[in-house]
Order: C-alpha cells, then structure tokens, then sequence
C-alpha cells in the first residue's frame, strides 16, 4: 500500500491517531527506521509491549494475529528483512513510520521507478516492434524457402 498512497496519508486502521500517541507515549525512543529484533521480542520487551497491546483488545481486530513487520523501513518484505509481530506491534511501528515520514522513501523510489519506466515505455516498445518485425521477417523468409524447397521436389519428381 504505500507504494500506491503517499504514507503520510494512508491510514491503515480506524484508530491510527490513537495507536500512534499511545506509541509515542510508551516507545518514544525506540528507534523505528531499523528496528532491532530484541526490542520487541525479548522477554524485557515482552512486558513492555504486553500492557500497550492489551489496550487495543476489542478495538482493533485481530490486535494480536501475527503479520510481518519489516525491520529495516527502507527495504521490502524478505526473509532477512522480516520477523513476525503481533498485529498491534505492526501497525504502532508502520503508523509511526508513516507519521514521520520514514517508509516515504519507498513510496517516492517507486514513483520515481515508474516514471523512469514510462518515459523509456516509448522506446522499449519501439524496439520490441522492431524485433517483432525481425521475427515477422525471419517466418517469411522461412516459409518463401520452403515453398521453394516443395517447388523443387516437385519439378524432380
């Protein structure tokens, strides 16, 4: 999704205001550009996060299903790049992301991707008519060569 919308924008629950300040409030500085595994799964972690995502029991569905949560903001979704997360860790972590302009990177490598793509669309197609057209070429002269090869085993029979 955010390499469709502008993550500054995109909301991902009903809530995200009051995830976010809940976030804000109990992990300011945790840092979330490259996250660090044992900031969220370590048993010190564990009693951290438990209360803030106990919180969000009822209100966001599904709080503690387990997606996965990219650890480094400015790359995609890889096995060396993703752990699983409750739900709720996934979406404080990606919201804050979005608030504060990290996962924005991606959005704007990708648009930029895009029209760098677009504007050389014009000439990729050109030579791709240009090898059709040579492949076009080749089945013709392929085809002249066998008719003259049935003509020939004509005339001799």
């Amino acid at each position: 999704m955010i390499s469709s919308v502008d993550p500054q924008f995109l909301k991902l629950t009903k809530v995200d205001d009051q995830i976010y300040s809940g976030f804000q409030e109990n992990f300011k500085n945790l840092r979330i550009d490259i996250l660090d595994p044992e900031e969220l799964k370590s048993e010190t972690a564990k009693e951290k996060w438990r209360p803030f995502s106990l919180k969000f029991d009822g209100i966001v569905e599904d709080f503690n299903y387990g997606p996965l949560l990219r650890l480094n903001c400015s790359q995609g979704y890889t096995e060396e790049n993703t752990i699983f997360a409750p739900r709720i860790q996934f979406f404080a972590i990606e919201i804050a992301r979005n608030q504060e302009g990290y996962n924005k990177a991606v959005y704007t490598g990708i648009k930029d991707k895009e029209e760098k793509e677009a504007s050389n669309g014009g000439d990729k197609g050109a030579n791709s008519r240009e090898e059709e057209k040579g492949t076009n070429r080749e089945g013709e002269k392929k085809k002249e060569a066998y008719k003259e090869i049935n003509k020939s085993s004509e005339t001799t029979m």
